[in-house]
């Protein structure tokens, strides 16, 4: 048996930087051995040797491609034995601007990227997540996911696609004793919203800035729970609520903003 397989284990998408790499640190300190992939791989090297690679699986991937994950998966499972405690779907990409301005191809990509990248994730993980009792799987949903978001109008669809394929499968999955959650992000201080968007954020509320390390502690504490849906910050539950409650008011406030 290697090292890695005597020790809990985390397969991370999206691992070179932001939300997946702060998530990569925080395991390996607790003893988890971690597995990071992404496509920088200037980013995973630099990860690696921060972890130590007795700590850690690196791997380029392009989470579109099934194939390339199914790669991904098998060496991650070589490591560990055949088992994965945590498969974190993190990688995501976002482009804003008008629908109707926005190239096709650009749209698609996020499709691709954010949610069949999710599907792929998924169904490439799971006899790993199945031969693991008490596993998770947990994906990177986002705030825009509470509401249709004007100017990442397609990102916001990829990101409500991922929240209702959680609360299925949260059911589906109880069968093979999976659990399954999501994370909604606010502004995360990460690579993704531009250095225009951040220094126009509100230093209050649920569109304040929050370090990448606060999504890495929800990913540590759902682990430990049965909670399906984790707000960073936590008031952007509210917003959920409020989109619930009255999809058009909330419609027409963010129509005031834009």
């Amino acid at each position: 048996m290697s090292q890695a397989a005597a020790r809990q284990s985390i397969f991370i998408t999206g691992a070179a930087s932001g939300m997946g790499r702060e998530t990569a640190r925080l395991f390996q300190q607790q003893g988890w051995f971690v597995g990071a992939f992404d496509l920088n791989q200037a980013g995973l090297e630099a990860l690696q040797a921060e972890l130590g690679a007795e700590n850690c699986l690196i791997g380029q991937l392009d989470v579109s491609d099934k194939a390339a994950y199914e790669r991904a998966v098998h060496a991650f499972g070589q490591a560990t034995d055949g088992r994965m405690d945590i498969l974190f779907n993190n990688a995501g990409i976002a482009m804003r601007g008008l629908f109707d301005e926005m190239p096709f191809d650009e749209q698609m990509r996020m499709v691709q990227v954010n949610f069949v990248g999710v599907l792929n994730g998924i169904s490439t993980a799971l006899p790993l997540l199945k031969a693991t009792p008490n596993a998770l799987c947990f994906t990177t949903s986002s705030s825009s996911a509470t509401m249709g978001m004007p100017l990442i109008a397609v990102y916001s669809a990829t990101k409500h696609a991922v929240k209702g394929l959680t609360e299925a499968l949260s059911n589906e999955f109880r069968r093979h004793d999976i659990r399954v959650a999501d994370v909604l992000p606010g502004l995360i201080r990460t690579g993704m919203p531009d250095d225009a968007l951040l220094a126009a954020a509100s230093d209050k509320g649920p569109f304040r800035v929050i370090e990448a390390i606060e999504v890495a502690k929800v990913v540590w504490q759902a682990y430990q729970s049965e909670t399906l849906h984790w707000y960073v910050p936590e008031d952007l539950a509210e917003l959920d609520k409020a989109a619930g409650n009255n999809p058009e008011l909330l419609r027409d406030k963010l129509a005031r903003q834009l």
